[in-house]
């Protein structure tokens, strides 16, 4: 099969990644940023990078909160989409995330697994020395929430099929080569079409490492939304709070 590693280039950009991920809980979504910024004791108007920002949902909502958004993200069609809501104080730009940085931010939060996609762990470092370089001061803060990846595959759904406006969703699930891979079959009334998702299995301590690599430090771990303790047999999530 192929997996080639720029799957997201392709995928993201499709209306049908859109309609297989609308239910999502967005209300949780903006909580978990609520408790973000109170947590990282963030000030009005404060510069937030939302990296892989996507339709922009979650920069909106970050801007509703007296920030000054700048969302980024590699897919041309997200970004047209969200630049439709842009004021004095949220804008949005496409950027590949391996690309540095043109501006320096207070908090650049990169948020629901969008991290360690790239075959290359020369890549992610690579991902994380821009955002190291994209801070502004030692006091500036960086966010990854990841996915808890040994909680993921104990407990991985390895076939299912989702109905969503009329299209159905073929999902299959493994772990081979390092990867957390999702294989999904789109079928409609007249097409067949397959795209992947692939994680890099990342646990704590080889994400540690990353950070070591290029000279960040690792603040606080969450397991979840709530900021909880991170457990690694029962969170769902890998929250980092990075510093540099």
């Amino acid at each position: 099969m192929n997996t080639s590693t720029d799957w997201f280039a392709s995928w993201f950009d499709t209306n049908f990644y859109h309609i297989l991920y609308k239910n999502r809980d967005h209300k949780e979504a903006r909580l978990f940023m609520a408790n973000l910024v109170a947590f990282l004791n963030l000030k009005k108007n404060d510069t937030i990078l939302d990296l892989a920002c996507g339709k922009g949902r979650h920069s909106l909502f970050l801007n509703s909160l007296g920030f000054n958004v700048t969302g980024a993200d590699l897919s041309e069609n997200s970004i047209k989409y969200a630049s439709q809501f842009e004021n004095e104080t949220l804008k949005f730009v496409q950027h590949d995330m391996r690309i540095p940085f043109k501006n320096k931010y207070d908090a650049i939060f990169n948020l629901f697994t969008s991290f360690g996609y790239f075959e290359n762990d020369n890549e992610d470092i690579q991902v994380l020395n821009n955002i190291k370089n994209g801070l502004k001061t030692s006091k500036s803060i960086a966010v990854i929430d990841f996915l808890n990846v040994q909680k993921a595959v104990a407990n991985l759904v390895k076939e299912e099929t989702i109905e969503r406006d009329q299209i159905t969703f073929n999902i299959k699930r493994l772990l081979k080569n390092g990867f957390i891979i999702k294989e999904i079959e789109v079928v409609t009334e007249s097409e067949k079409y397959t795209y992947f998702e692939r994680i890099k299995y990342l646990d704590l301590p080889k994400i540690i490492k990353y950070l070591e690599t290029v000279g960040l430090t690792l603040q606080y771990t969450f397991g979840d939304y709530d900021l909880q303790k991170f457990d690694v047999n029962s969170s769902n999530r890998l929250i980092l709070i990075i510093s540099k």
